[in-house]
């Protein structure tokens, strides 16, 4: 994976220098919200600046406007609070000046300060989670997700400091929350009371199991499958691993074009025993094969299943192939779009003994590039031009990401 492309090269750079100056790049009016602020990793300055980190450490840009971005994304006083993960506050600011740092001096006395912070508002939440499991109460989605939860935290400690007591103390508890609970039923421990948006509904009313790798089960696997890739030693890691795979294979479905997984399973489907081949989510990283088939693969790769893997990017492939699924993805985001495909597909390929995944990535990244030219571009990192940016990056240069970013995807 490492033949350079130029068309997605010159894509990307023509985002980069429109993107240049936060002063501009934020000249269209926004929507309100969270993903907005400055300090959000999906939608604000934290996000754009992990695309000029990129560039910097790769050589394609300078560090001047990665700084500038950076220093709009710390502007304001970052929360910690019940709202914070990795997508948003203090973690989202310190995973994107761990990505400039490296293994630099670079941005030291900020980061420490914000470890201080991250490590806080981390035992903070493990000591409820546990709690919460002595109770024998079902989690909230938010406990453990990627976008607000503990497998959030878990990616920006695993990253920072692999060592650190915390990060020991967070991989244990994603152990445990796969363990039966005292008194359950039959279903996972991961089951959660509310719908897919974490919000009590009554199109749910008995809750439901979260497939995906932005709010679900997915991001377990996914990052004890990477910290046991990395060597760390995480008691009852591989049994958890097992645990989850056991309970996602149950729910792949073969469907006429490809094999899939549900974004989630609800109570009704768990009685029934199946879900409708309607339901198959769009082929996009946050629900789609875009991320529970990198999630997947990673497990195979902790686990040595060469059988798994091969289904994993078998599932991946067939999806890359399907017209029918590509045209699903109308959008250009990394989230709910073709750039989330593009790195999913980057990534699985370059852990893959198959050359066939490799040799579809030219036309995702034509895919893209066309998408791109036929919309107006929101600039934000995670359905918007930044984000799309970076996953062209990747495919243009051939190499990993020299910053590491696309860890917040947990795709690495």
């Amino acid at each position: 994976m490492t033949r350079s492309d130029p068309g997605p090269l010159a894509a990307a750079d023509a985002v980069a220098e429109a993107l240049a100056d936060p002063n501009t790049a934020w000249a269209a009016e926004r929507p309100a919200g969270g993903r907005a602020w400055p300090q959000s990793l999906a939608g604000g300055a934290a996000g754009v600046a992990l695309l000029h980190i990129e560039r910097a450490r790769s050589g394609r840009g300078d560090w001047n406007t990665a700084h500038v971005w950076l220093s709009a994304a710390a502007s304001g006083e970052l929360t910690a609070a019940a709202n914070a993960g990795l997508f948003l506050g203090a973690p989202a600011v310190a995973f994107a000046l761990h990505t400039a740092a490296g293994p630099s001096r670079r941005y030291h006395r900020a980061l420490s300060g914000l470890d201080q912070a991250v490590v806080a508002m981390t035992r903070t939440r493990l000591v409820a989670a546990h709690a919460r499991i002595e109770q024998g109460r079902r989690p909230a989605m938010k406990e453990f997700d990627l976008i607000r939860g503990l497998s959030g935290l878990g990616v920006y400690h695993l990253r920072r400091h692999p060592d650190h007591p915390v990060t020991g103390e967070l991989l244990s508890y994603l152990v445990r929350l796969t363990e039966p609970l005292i008194g359950r039923d039959d279903l996972p421990p991961w089951w959660t009371g509310s719908a897919p948006n974490g919000e009590p509904s009554p199109e749910f009313p008995q809750g439901h199991g979260n497939v995906g790798l932005a709010h679900g089960i997915a991001a377990v696997l996914a990052l004890l499958s990477l910290a046991r890739l990395r060597g760390l030693p995480v008691h009852g890691a591989d049994e958890a691993i097992t645990r989850i795979c056991a309970w996602t294979d149950r729910w792949r479905q073969h469907g006429d074009a490809s094999p899939w997984w549900p974004g989630f399973v609800t109570l009704r489907q768990v009685r029934e025993g199946r879900v409708e081949a309607a339901l198959r989510p769009r082929p996009s990283w946050c629900y789609g094969v875009s991320g529970t088939a990198r999630a997947q693969q990673l497990a195979s790769m902790a686990l040595g299943d060469t059988a798994r893997q091969q289904a994993a990017e078998n599932a991946l492939l067939a999806a890359i192939r399907d017209q029918a699924q590509l045209d699903r993805l109308a959008e250009i985001g990394l989230c709910h779009g073709t750039a989330g495909l593009l790195q999913s597909a980057w990534r699985m390929a370059a852990d893959s003994q198959n050359p066939q995944i490799a040799a579809e990535l030219p036309g995702l990244s034509t895919r893209l590039i066309a998408q791109m030219g036929r919309s107006v571009l929101d600039p934000e990192l995670l359905d918007g031009a930044a984000g799309a940016a970076l996953a062209l990056h990747t495919a243009g240069t051939g190499a990993a990401p020299a910053s590491g970013w696309d860890a917040f995807l947990l795709l690495a």
